[in-house]
């Protein structure tokens, strides 16, 4: 199992050159499922994640090639409608094969997904959207089976607007025959990704990016050549990482208006930030100010920057509060900050952060992708050596993280053990 050392304090600067969004292109990835003509996705980010998914369509019988940020896929024989267990608890967003396998074959048996350890985060929102567009849903020794002779088109709304939700019904909608409208749908910009992919291949969406998604689909769905959107949440950790450790760096290869909160918080935390049309110049505080923080859907502070701002509210003069509202058990990272010096308090979703002078690198442990990125900020910023264990976490949605951070001034090494 690897592990990362870090030595610090860092001094940033240099360029970080964004990937493609994991939360883009795994959605499109599963897209494909929708038809049997060649597919072409580009800017595809080398993730442990990723290959997840290639393996779970490879399992289906797909016919599928991923190399040099390319996936493609086509197919070459009727495609299995079942997802095991052994490859799903791997990865949350295997649940994508759900609903263009009902939509397309009329039946899916899929097991209960895996993924982080950041609450149950269950997929009842799926399946009542499922059930509404006429699936019969049964559950059997750890598997969801769904059955529809014919998925008919409606009009649903969503308790919560889940951004995985929303994208599966999409894609279930999308070679569903008619009108299907989604009310409180998720707002996200990888929701606009997708509906881009899912236009191209014949289905006519209107209103992906606002909360009322409207999809007319059709029964035959064509191949496509697409390129995936830049990752913001790898953007944000990058910003984050330079405001905590000092510096100055240059983000390429990102909107800016998909991550315009994070950059209104940083510029109230005394970073100066240059705004371009796909780069983000960011000069760190001299006096990094505490910035209180409450998570939500977006366009509000993205759940998936949470700890990292934690991290870099450490080293803030005064006292600061996060308060987590979209997943239950998001505060793990706390405990293993608090082992660097940190001073967290927790209380139920909320956690108050007293900043402190420096922290001291310690060894530390990933509880999951996001917890990880900010144990690597705080490791970067800390006086001494730090030891981040369960990397495999961070693999999952960061490309060639210690690289990156290399080349912007960060003592970083991977040791296997």
């Amino acid at each position: 199992m690897d592990s990362f050392i870090i030595k610090g304090p860092s001094k940033i600067s240099g360029c970080a050159e964004i990937s493609g969004s994991k939360n883009s292109a795994l959605p499109i990835i599963f897209s494909t499922i929708l038809t049997e003509q060649k597919c072409e996705i580009k800017n595809v980010p080398q993730l442990s994640d990723i290959k997840s998914s290639f393996d779970i369509l490879s399992y289906i019988g797909k016919n599928c090639f991923y190399s040099l940020n390319t996936f493609i896929s086509d197919e070459k024989h009727r495609l299995k409608t079942e997802a095991p267990y052994d490859m799903v608890r791997k990865m949350r967003a295997s649940v994508l094969v759900s609903g263009p396998l009902l939509a397309r074959f009329g039946h899916v048996k899929f097991a209960m997904p895996g993924g982080c350890a950041i609450g149950v985060r269950p997929i009842d929102i799926h399946l009542d959207g499922f059930k509404k567009m006429g699936a019969n849903i049964e559950f059997e020794q750890g598997y969801v089976i769904l059955k529809a002779k014919k998925l008919k088109p409606t009009s649903l709304s969503l308790k919560f607007p889940s951004v995985g939700a929303t994208e599966n019904l999409m894609m279930a909608a999308a070679i569903t025959n008619g009108c299907t409208i989604i009310n409180n749908a998720a707002k996200e910009p990888e929701i606009v990704d997708l509906a881009r992919v899912l236009n191209l291949m014949g289905a006519k969406i209107e209103g992906a990016g606002t909360d009322r998604v409207k999809i007319n689909g059709c029964k035959k769905l064509k191949g496509f050549n697409y390129k995936v959107m830049s990752d913001r949440i790898e953007a944000g950790t990058f910003l984050i990482l330079c405001a905590a450790c000092g510096g100055e760096l240059e983000v390429k290869n990102i909107n800016p208006e998909i991550i315009s909160i994070l950059i209104e918080k940083l510029k109230e935390s005394g970073a100066e930030l240059v705004i371009e049309k796909d780069c983000i110049k960011i000069k760190s505080p001299k006096k990094i100010k505490p910035v209180s923080i409450s998570t939500g859907p977006y366009p509000e502070f993205p759940t998936d920057l949470q700890a990292q701002w934690m991290a870099y509210m450490c080293l803030a003069k005064g006292s600061s509060n996060i308060i987590e509202s979209i997943f239950e058990n998001r505060f793990m990272h706390a405990a293993e900050l608090m082992r660097m010096g940190a001073d967290i308090k927790i209380k139920h979703n909320k956690a108050i952060i007293n900043g402190v002078d420096k922290l001291i690198g310690a060894p530390v442990m990933a509880s999951d992708l996001r917890a990880g990125a900010a144990l690597l900020i705080g490791a970067a910023a800390a006086f001494g050596e730090s030891i981040v264990k369960r990397i495999y976490h961070i693999d999952r949605g960061y490309e060639k993280i210690e690289e990156k951070m290399r080349a912007i001034g960060v003592n970083i090494k991977r040791i296997k053990e």
